[in-house]
């Protein structure tokens, strides 16, 4: 399938509370790292299907929400296009480590959704 959902993740107002409860509702590995001028960022391995992570929230005053990734070639050309749809892009391009990059639109409707490139294949 072109562009899969690849990574979902949770920005919560409570990394402790959430991980308690997701470890005791769903069968998921949480493992913990430091990510450097961030804090701690928690990746959810699931086995089979889509992966994701869980984070402090980086807004302040918005509530704990969801965020799904879709999987992009080129990740400037589809933030473009999108923009030319009728997105609002929210960020354009920020690098994550040696994993990839990744940008966040809100599409006409909307809803928000992330746009992943992964420099690991």
């Amino acid at each position: 399938m072109a562009n899969p959902f690849v990574h979902v993740e949770l920005q919560t107002t409570d990394l402790k509370k959430a991980r308690d409860f997701y470890s005791k509702l769903f069968d998921w590995k949480l493992e913990d790292s430091q990510v450097p001028g961030f804090g701690t960022y928690t990746m959810i391995g699931v086995g089979e299907g889509t992966a994701g992570g869980m984070m402090p929230a980086q807004t302040p005053g918005v509530p704990s929400h969801w965020l799904a990734y879709v999987d992009v070639s080129d990740l400037a050309s589809s933030t473009k296009k999108a923009k030319d749809l009728g997105a609002k892009v929210l960020i354009d391009s920020m690098a994550v480590a040696d994993m990839g990059k990744f940008s966040i639109i809100t599409d006409p409707t909307g809803a928000t959704l992330g746009l992943w490139q992964s420099t690991r294949k």
